[in-house]
């Protein structure tokens, strides 16, 4: 949904935009192709793996080699207030899936690691190594929505004491005779559970939500593209509500805040034809929101 995204969030030629996963470049190229001579952007991302990748000929680009989730803080750095538009292309990049050393798929042989930044301590090697059975039973519970997430558990402690668990096959010599239902669809979220734990995923969304809706100028585009209900529930209920639980605020009156204007009624799907040219676009959800005045409604 690469056009459609741009077309959603580039409003003003002249303006200031986020793209807070630069990643292979993609959407930044194309932001600047609907750029005039006074359009800024600044481009986020915290893997080293995407510096081949900068824009340096461009002098409307600025990259930020830093995690989204301190959107704020790094704009204030560079002496921006407010900016017309804020893009997430959340999740894994082709290149991290496919980069057998990243330790992301299940596809490869490799160390167990799923750090998107490799200055970060922690992998997801450490992880399954030191978490108790009950906090490995949330992760795979809350993140991957496992039903046997409590018996995987158990059994990666079991392991674990028999042998470390250093790469992937040492792990997946747990988990195989473990599989439920589809063998790839269950090491799929049995990987986005712990990968989405070692880089603290969640938090770092709810973070860029909450600042995005505090740097975006009125009528400012916010754009993100999700791969998993977990992170689209997220982006809906902050687009709804300004906040992660999806309630509504009010004040004394019973005025409801609304921080954001629905232009996605429902979330944007692919076409068939682009899911069959990227196969990975096929559980992608973009939502569309504007920012309003803070003008509270009456119930």
């Amino acid at each position: 949904m690469l056009q459609e995204s741009i077309d959603a969030l580039v409003l003003n030629p002249s303006g200031v935009y986020v793209d807070c996963t630069f990643g292979g470049s993609g959407h930044s190229r194309e932001i600047l192709k609907r750029l005039d001579s006074k359009g800024k952007l600044i481009a986020f991302d915290q893997d080293i793996d995407v510096l081949p990748n900068l824009i340096s000929e461009n002098e409307q680009f600025l990259f930020v080699p830093q995690n989204f989730r301190y959107l704020k803080r790094y704009l204030k750095i560079y002496g921006i207030e407010q900016v017309d538009g804020v893009l997430a292309d959340l999740g894994v990049s082709s290149h991290q899936f496919n980069e057998a050393s990243r330790g992301f798929s299940f596809r490869f042989e490799a160390d167990l690691d799923m750090r998107m930044s490799q200055k970060q301590e922690g992998t997801a090697a450490d992880l399954v190594n030191t978490a108790t059975a009950d906090e490995l039973q949330t992760i795979f519970s809350k993140y991957g929505e496992l039903r046997n997430s409590k018996t995987l558990a158990q059994a990666i402690v079991q392991g674990r004491r028999l042998k470390k668990i250093i790469s992937i096959n040492d792990f997946l010599s747990i988990v195989n005779p473990l599989v439920r239902g589809v063998r790839s669809k269950y090491l799929a979220q049995v990987f986005q559970a712990l990968r989405i734990e070692v880089n603290d995923e969640m938090e770092a969304l709810v973070d860029l939500l909450r600042q995005s809706t505090q740097v975006l100028k009125p009528s400012g585009s916010l754009v993100v593209i999700s791969y998993h209900s977990l992170e689209d529930r997220l982006v809906k209920n902050f687009m709804k509500s300004g906040n992660e639980d999806g309630t509504h605020q009010t004040d004394f009156y019973g005025n409801i805040f609304r921080p954001y204007k629905l232009i996605t009624k429902k979330a944007m799907l692919p076409t068939t034809k682009e899911i069959e040219l990227n196969p990975r676009a096929r559980s992608a959800k973009m939502r569309v929101a504007h920012r309003t005045n803070q003008i509270v409604e009456n119930t």
